[in-house]
């Protein structure tokens, strides 16, 4: 399902120098470094440049240009490097609903389950809201305040309670995510298309944007203001997502009319 991808390029992306071994351990680290290292975000759909599922483009841009990107793009590679270790995985996809009923909700998440020794394990780096940066084991056990459990036909990602995901669980093709990242990056009603949305994780907490809104959470402290504008923004992601997007200072959204 994928070409080769370029393994020691992605570890020294992700700072990780641990066990390369199919195991629970590793897929761990491996999963917190890269939620660490590579950050959610949208901007090319928001730049009308779209985005590609193809590995190699992929590979290009969250570890070549030290972008990030968002469920699709963070998921194909991060299957694509287990797959390359010997982990056996399967991928899925989901309707997120954070902020939308399950009826009103497409498939368009993306993730991962993993068949370990221990059992089966949902991996989501790729989840751009209050995610778990460690596996999730399918047995119900709770995870720091996440859980996966089953729901009826649906099996649903718990966090803190409140499902954030529901999934059938059923296994996904290439061409299904190429569908729903379509949609993402092109229909209206995609949050992508009108809203600045970004977030990474840091060792002690998590920054994350919503058009001009920050919240920077460090420890027990949390700290939020907004950002002044389109200069404010691409200092912000120097400064707290590791790269440089001069294209920033023109960037259209159209839910911040003032920066029309």
């Amino acid at each position: 399902m994928t070409t080769n991808v370029d393994l020691q390029a992605y570890l020294d992306r992700i700072g990780y120098r641990g066990s390369l071994e199919p195991t629970l351990a590793t897929l761990t680290a491996l999963m917190r470094a890269h939620m660490i290292a590579i950050p959610f975000e949208g901007l090319d759909v928001l730049l009308g440049r779209g985005v590609r599922l193809d590995l190699p483009s992929i590979q290009a841009k969250l570890i070549g240009a030290r972008r990030g990107g968002y469920c699709y793009e963070h998921v194909t590679l991060f299957a694509a490097v287990l797959e390359a270790l010997g982990f056996t995985l399967f991928r899925h996809s989901a309707r997120v609903v954070l902020f939308t009923p399950l009826e009103e909700s497409p498939t368009t998440h993306m993730f991962v389950t993993v068949d370990l020794p221990e059992g089966r394990y949902v991996a989501d780096p790729g989840f751009g809201g209050p995610a778990a940066t460690v596996p999730v084991p399918m047995s119900g056990e709770l995870v720091g305040t996440h859980r996966v459990v089953q729901e009826g036909d649906h099996w649903a990602l718990l966090d803190d309670g409140r499902p954030a995901w529901y999934s059938r669980m059923r296994v996904d093709y290439p061409i299904d995510f190429e569908m729903g990242n379509h949609f993402v990056a092109t229909h209206r009603s995609s949050p992508f298309v009108q809203l600045i949305l970004m977030s990474r994780f840091t060792e002690n907490g998590r920054v994350s944007v919503m058009n001009r809104d920050v919240k920077i959470i460090d420890g027990g402290e949390t700290r939020t203001y907004q950002l002044a504008d389109r200069a404010a923004l691409r200092a912000f992601l120097v400064e707290h997502f590791g790269f440089d997007l001069p294209e920033a200072e023109t960037l259209r959204v159209p839910a911040i009319p003032e920066w029309e």
